[in-house]
C-alpha cells in the first residue's frame, strides 16, 4: 500500500492529510495560535478537591482548570513529586537525577493502588502531564504517570519494568531487546519498547534512550531554574513531528509540504531517526494549492458533510451530540437483484468500511451508536460484527466494539483525546454576507478588475496572487486574448491567477507572494 503525507501550511492553520493509494484516510488540523498540548508536562497547583468525583481540578495556566482523577495519578506519583520538590528546594545547585539516592524513599513510600485515597489538598503543587486536550466545555485531562515518547521507546521516570510491544512476536527479538535495555538503561527508569524498535541497531536505540533521558533532565532543570507555578516544564513536539514519530514506516513513499520551515524541520527529524527516508520529503512549488493538486480538497468536501454516500448509491447520516455520535445507515435507491437479506448484508458491510474510515478521519471519540439495516439472519449479524472489527484493527485509538443488539444497533466506544474534527463543507455566500441577495453575477469579472486596479494603482502591489473558483478561472482564461492576458498587460505582469477548489463560486482572495492575505473581499464602494 502506497502512503503519502501532504502538509498544507496556511497563515492561520496547518493541515495534515494522509492518503493510501490516493484515498484520504486521516486528516488533522492545528491552528497556529494554539499549541499542541498532549504530552506537555506542567508544574501545577491543585485548586479544588472533589471527593464525590474522586478527583481534583488543577491550575496549569490554561483557560480552563484541568481535571485529574485519582485513578490517573499513577503508582509513582509520590516518588515523582517528592523528587520535584527536592529539586525546587535545593536552590543552590541542580543535582542530576542519577545522583539522587532514592532508596530510602522508595522503601518508605507506599504505592498508590486502586482504592487508596491520596492525601492531597488545595494549594499543593504537583507534576502532571496532559493526556487529553480540552473538549467543548471541559478542560484538559491530566495524568500523574509522567512519560516521554520517542519513535522506538517510551521512557517512564521511576519505573522499574521493561515492557516490549506485544506486536513484536519473535521470541528471540523480544529477548534481545529486553536484555539490551536491561544493560543500558539508567537507574530508576522504566521503558516501553515500541514496535518500531524491532531489528533496530543498538546505536539507534541507545541514541533515542539518551535523547529521552535528556528530555527528562531538561524538564527538571527547567523546574529548578524557574520556580513558578503553574509552569510548563516540557513541551511536546509539533503535531507534524508527533505524527511522523508514530506513523512513519516503509509504506510511506512521499511527504509533500508547502512551507520551507516545516520542510527543514521534517528533514532534520528524519535525518536523526531514519536517514534513509529523508529524501522522500519534497518542498511543493506548484501553482495550484497543494491540497487541490493532490485531490485532497475534493475528498474533504465529499467526506465531511452530514450525509456521506458510498458505493452502490447507499449512504450514511452522521449526527453529533455532546455525549455521542449517532450514525444511520440507508440503502438509498438500490435496484440490484437478490433477496432482502442479501442486499441488507451488502449495504451494511459497505457502511461498516466507510464508518471505520470516518471515525479516523473525524477523530470521533466517546460513544458511537450505529443503526444498521435490520438483518434477521444470525450468521449475517455475526459476519457484520467480525467485519467491523477487521476494518478497525489498524485504528490507533483504543476502542471497544459490541455485537449488534436485538434492535440492530452496534455500540462502539473510542478513545477521545482531542475535539472531533469538524470541517464545514456547506458554503456560505461570500458576496451577500448573509443578506440573501447579491449583485449581478455577470459583473463578477468587472468587480475583480476594479479590485486589481485598486490593488496596483492605489496600494502599490505589483506582485500578488488572485485565487478564484475553478469555474471563474476557466471563464477568465477563455478566448484570445483572454481576460487574464489583458489584465496582466494592463495592470501588472507580476500578477498570477490560480484556481482554488476550496472557494465558493463567486469568492476570491488576494495574497502576497509570501502567502499573506490582502483583505479586499469586504463590500466597498468599488463593488
Amino acid at each position: 500500500m502506497n502512503s503519502e503525507l501532504i502538509i498544507n501550511a496556511e497563515q492561520s492553520k496547518i493541515s495534515l492529510a494522509i492518503t493510501q493509494d490516493g484515498s484520504l484516510v486521516e486528516l488533522q488540523q492545528e491552528n497556529r495560535t494554539e499549541s499542541f498540548t498532549i504530552g506537555n508536562i506542567y508544574w501545577g497547583k491543585i485548586k479544588r478537591v472533589m471527593p464525590s468525583l474522586n478527583a481534583c481540578f488543577v491550575s496549569i495556566g490554561s483557560e480552563k482548570e484541568a481535571f485529574l482523577h485519582f485513578d490517573d495519578l499513577g503508582e509513582n506519583f509520590y516518588l515523582i513529586n517528592d523528587y520535584a520538590k527536592q529539586v525546587i528546594s535545593n536552590r543552590k545547585r541542580y543535582i542530576p537525577f542519577n545522583k539522587w539516592d532514592f532508596s530510602k524513599k522508595i522503601k518508605s513510600t507506599s504505592r498508590i493502588t486502586k482504592g487508596d485515597v491520596p492525601k492531597i489538598e488545595p494549594g499543593d503543587q504537583i507534576l502532571v502531564q496532559i493526556s487529553k486536550e480540552a473538549i467543548s466545555t471541559k478542560g484538559p485531562r491530566l495524568t500523574g504517570d509522567i512519560s516521554f515518547a520517542g519513535r522506538y521507546l517510551v521512557l517512564i521516570p521511576f519505573g522499574e519494568k521493561i515492557a516490549v510491544s506485544t506486536k513484536i512476536e519473535d521470541p528471540a527479538e523480544r529477548a534481545r531487546l529486553k536484555q539490551l535495555f536491561q544493560s543500558i538503561k539508567p537507574k530508576n527508569i522504566g521503558l516501553i519498547v515500541r514496535t518500531a524498535a524491532q531489528n533496530k541497531r543498538v546505536a539507534e536505540l541507545d541514541a533515542e534512550l539518551s535523547a529521552l533521558y535528556r528530555s527528562w533532565e531538561d524538564s527538571m532543570e527547567q523546574l529548578h531554574a524557574n520556580n513558578t507555578c503553574p509552569l510548563m516544564v516540557h513541551e511536546e513536539s509539533s503535531r507534524v513531528i508527533a505524527m511522523l514519530r508514530d506513523l512513519l514506516d516503509s509504506s510511506y513513499q512521499a511527504i509533500h509540504v508547502n512551507d520551507q520551515n516545516i520542510y527543514k524541520q521534517i528533514r532534520e527529524y528524519l535525518s536523526d531517526i531514519a536517514p534513509e527516508s529523508k529524501d522522500i520529503v519534497s518542498l511543493y512549488h506548484g501553482t495550484l494549492p497543494i491540497f487541490d493538486n493532490f485531490g485532497i480538497t475534493k475528498q474533504i468536501k465529499g467526506l465531511f458533510g452530514k450525509v456521506i454516500s458510498y458505493k452502490g448509491g447507499a449512504y450514511i447520516i452522521i449526527e453529533h451530540t455532546e455525549a455521542l455520535h449517532v450514525i444511520d445507515v440507508n440503502s438509498g435507491h438500490r435496484l440490484k437483484s437478490g433477496g432482502k437479506e442479501e442486499q441488507a448484508l451488502e449495504v451494511n458491510m459497505g457502511a461498516a468500511a466507510e464508518i471505520a474510515r470516518q471515525m479516523v478521519l473525524r477523530d470521533m471519540g466517546g460513544i458511537i451508536v450505529i443503526d444498521f439495516i435490520d438483518m434477521d439472519n444470525g450468521e449475517d449479524r455475526t459476519k457484520l460484527f467480525d467485519y467491523m472489527v477487521q476494518c478497525m484493527q489498524n485504528d490507533r485509538a483504543k476502542h471497544t466494539i459490541l455485537p449488534l443488539s436485538k434492535f440492530g444497533l452496534m455500540q462502539i466506544t473510542r478513545q477521545r483525546v482531542r475535539p472531533v474534527l469538524d470541517v464545514p463543507v456547506d458554503e456560505s455566500c461570500p458576496v451577500c454576507h448573509g443578506k440573501g441577495s447579491i449583485g449581478p453575477s455577470i459583473l463578477t469579472t468587472d468587480v475583480l478588475e476594479q479590485k486589481i486596479e485598486y490593488l496596483t494603482s492605489v496600494l502599490g502591489h505589483k506582485k500578488f496572487i488572485l485565487y478564484v473558483h475553478p469555474y471563474i478561472y476557466a471563464y477568465i482564461k477563455r478566448g484570445f486574448p483572454s481576460l487574464k492576458t489583458v489584465w496582466k498587460f494592463r495592470y501588472s505582469h507580476g500578477m498570477r491567477i490560480v484556481p482554488d477548489q476550496s472557494l465558493a463560486v463567486m469568492e476570491y482572495r488576494f495574497v502576497t507572494p509570501g502567502n499573506r492575505l490582502i483583505d479586499l473581499t469586504q463590500p466597498s464602494e468599488l463593488v
